[in-house]
């Protein structure tokens, strides 16, 4: 595969991007946000100057996890001077119980001689365990993919890790969650460098989602938690989710199950992780993100189907689980004209 190295066409300031590369390393979390970078050289006529290479243990040909191979434009001992941004991916090792986060120390010693050259470092998914060996997380919040959040946080207790945003800047690090977040978090770094229509030009050359806020969470409601134990728990979250503006107090859900009041709720938190009341209003606010992003319909009638009753009582919960206001959220994620 050809390299991923770009230069400047307009004669503006060069924004050096390295990324780092090494066998079984997540494919897209490399090429997606190269692409975003070159894309926006795309759309400033050059001057944005970003210009991306690749960096990994020995010059050649890198194999990824999707068995595509990668030219490394440098070795790592020949990385040197100024760098913008030093942008770590991560792989994983496949055990019984699940993913893995692989830790190479040849990498980890590498970020701890490169990441004081970069105006800024930012990790690619399962990349957060790379910057987290390398003490770059210490005492800041950072999110990783979620199917290895927990490892990152046994791992580095003086780290806090909050599995659920999209991506999290602390300070000069950034750090994203999995896979497709990749796109994302490269989209905020170019926000941060060029403005949010620069970034947004650039989305919609992807013809992405738009661009999603960091607070954004990674799941939604339904597919945030695991299948219960008990079946007639999954439905009756089936039904929260089909019928938000139903009466979905812990009374009417009671009775739904045929259970009393306290036997449901003790047996809803068993299953899902959380009370009657938190998952509720978690489904009611994705139900309105929907009909904010896909319709134009005025706040009081968002409201009254998602069945949170008031705008005042919308505005509140959307501030409470997404940390903004519904007339933001509209206007940053609207999908109709």
């Amino acid at each position: 595969m050809p390299s991923t190295h770009h230069r400047s066409t307009a004669g503006g300031t060069a924004r050096r991007i390295v990324i780092a590369v090494f066998p079984d390393v997540d494919l897209l979390d490399v090429t997606g946000p190269a692409e975003v970078f070159a894309l926006a050289n795309r759309e400033t006529g050059g001057a944005a100057g970003y210009q991306v290479e690749l960096a990994g243990p020995v010059p050649g040909v890198v194999a990824t996890s999707a068995g595509v191979r990668l030219v490394v434009d440098l070795a790592f001992d020949e990385v040197d001077g100024v760098l913008d941004t030093l942008l770590v991916p991560g792989a994983v090792d496949l055990h019984p119980d699940g993913p893995v986060a692989r830790i190479d120390h040849d990498v980890v010693a590498w970020i701890k001689t490169a990441a004081p050259l970069a105006r800024r470092v930012a990790s690619v998914c399962v990349g957060a365990h790379l910057l987290a060996a390398a003490g770059l997380l210490d005492g800041r919040t950072a999110t990783t993919h979620w199917s290895t959040a927990a490892q990152l946080a046994a791992d580095h207790p003086q780290v806090t890790v909050d599995p659920d945003p999209i991506f999290v800047r602390s300070g000069n690090v950034w750090t994203g969650a999995g896979i497709s977040a990749c796109m994302d978090l490269a989209l905020a770094l170019v926000a941060d460098d060029l403005g949010e229509d620069t970034a947004l030009a650039v989305a919609r050359q992807l013809v992405m989602y738009l661009k999603r806020q960091g607070g954004q969470s990674q799941f939604s409601v339904p597919l945030s938690r695991p299948a219960a134990g008990r079946r007639d728990i999954d439905e009756l979250r089936a039904f929260i989710a089909d019928h938000p503006d139903a009466d979905l107090s812990a009374t009417a859900l009671a009775e739904r199950m045929r259970l009393s009041e306290r036997h449901f709720a003790r047996v809803f938190r068993q299953e899902t992780g959380t009370t009657p009341a938190a998952y509720v209003e978690a489904a009611r606010v994705e139900a309105a993100r929907r009909l904010l992003e896909g319709t134009d319909q005025p706040l009081d009638r968002v409201a009254a189907a998602c069945g949170l009753g008031s705008v005042e009582t919308l505005h509140r919960a959307l501030r409470k689980q997404i940390g903004t206001t519904p007339a933001a959220y509209r206007r940053r994620f609207r999908t109709t004209a």
